[in-house]
């Protein structure tokens, strides 16, 4: 295995999982809507050859972390699930503590589903609550309803000890302060050690983005923002889940174990229609990303037992500038000196002193630089200061 200077962030594998029942307006993931269940075993198929080829790219690694994302992983079948585990530890050493999750949205999950994903090996779950509130579910295109947010809650505690769900916040003019904090006292109640709570941004080429340019979507200003992202800090910190990523709650151990890999700047697979990666081969750490279409990409595994459609060799400065605007997203923050070895070069100290200065960065006592909750709120500029 080569060795880079953050390959104590650990090696993950991330599958994608195409395929969604309805495509939500804000959503510009990889997600596409079938009239037609897919044919979960030719799926399999070209997942164990994607697999394999990863393998052959990036072997000797040891597995930390599996993530199932999407589309809807809580479609799949609990033995197409199992199948794909069982190729990725064919080929790679999987870590006992391997951190196996799934996303699941709150209309897909059923107890009989679940078990059979806990079966298979998973063992955290991520829900796609994203409101409790029936009215803003509708206007964000959820099919389910807050009851059934709870129900499918329920049901995740019942079989993992680990699991989280996501909500969306500033998501309209009308979400009030009082009305964010109510919301996420109750989401709190039913949460176990983890919380996904993203501010709603405008996509391009989503439905929420023409909507916005018609002027029939109005959100919360900047302004009103921050105070609802002031909020959601002071509220989780209190219940003991503080914030550890910009968007990411956890009680201090319980944090997304996969998540952390790409902040930290380690290595990933990326496996299925539109999946992205970073490997370290031997000629250097590779940027990579598959084809999107999931007929396309069956096709193309299928034919040549893979379907890249990015495999880029990632230049010093390149290397530098992912490494900190990931690693400044998170509150632990970045290490200049692994920044040096990644890029070639040191940060600039009149840089970093200006902006220590205004409050916006801060050293911690390990020597790691971090951004404020000041800064956090202006993280793009931050990050674009410190390339430049």
């Amino acid at each position: 295995m080569p060795e880079h200077p953050t390959a104590d962030a650990g090696f993950a594998v991330y599958v994608h999982w195409p395929f969604c029942l309805a495509k939500c307006p804000y959503c510009d993931f990889n997600s596409h809507v079938r009239h037609a269940p897919p044919d979960q075993a030719r799926y399999v198929a070209a997942f164990r050859r994607e697999i394999a080829h990863r393998a052959a790219l990036a072997p000797g690694r040891t597995v930390s972390s599996i993530f199932f994302g999407g589309g809807t992983p809580s479609l799949m079948e609990g033995r197409t699930v199992g199948a794909i585990l069982d190729a990725i530890g064919e080929h790679w050493a999987i870590d006992p503590k391997c951190e196996v999750s799934l996303e699941a949205n709150p209309t897909s999950v059923e107890a009989g589903r679940f078990q059979d994903f806990r079966a298979a090996g998973v063992n955290r779950v991520s829900l796609g609550v994203q409101a409790l509130n029936d009215a803003d579910l509708k206007a964000l295109g959820r099919m389910h309803s807050t009851q059934e947010a709870l129900d499918a809650v329920a049901i995740a505690r019942r079989y993992f000890e680990r699991y989280s769900f996501d909500l969306i916040y500033a998501r309209s003019a009308e979400q009030t302060p009082a009305l964010w904090r109510a919301e996420l006292e109750l989401a709190i109640s039913h949460a176990a050690e983890h919380l996904s709570l993203y501010q709603l941004t405008i996509e391009p080429e989503t439905m929420f983005e023409r909507l916005y340019r018609a002027g029939k979507l109005s959100i919360p200003d900047h302004e009103a923002g921050a105070v609802l992202y002031e909020i959601t800090q002071e509220i989780t910190a209190r219940h003991g889940l503080p914030v550890y990523e910009i968007s990411n709650h956890a009680r201090p151990g319980a944090e997304c174990r996969h998540n952390l890999v790409y902040w930290r700047y380690g290595e990933y697979a990326g496996i299925g229609p539109g999946a992205h990666g970073r490997l370290v081969t031997a000629d250097g750490r590779m940027a990579q990303s598959t084809e999107k279409a999931p007929e396309t990409w069956l096709g193309r595994v299928e034919a040549e037992g893979y379907a890249l459609i990015e495999d880029e060799l990632l230049n010093a400065e390149a290397q530098g500038d992912e490494y900190l605007l990931m690693g400044l997203r998170l509150v632990e923050g970045i290490d200049p000196a692994k920044f040096a070895a990644l890029s070639g070069r040191e940060l600039k100290t009149s840089r970093v002193n200006s902006l220590v200065d205004d409050g916006l960065l801060t050293y911690k006592l390990d020597g790691k630089l971090a951004a404020t909750p000041n800064g956090a709120l202006v993280l793009d500029a931050v990050v674009a200061d410190l390339a430049a």
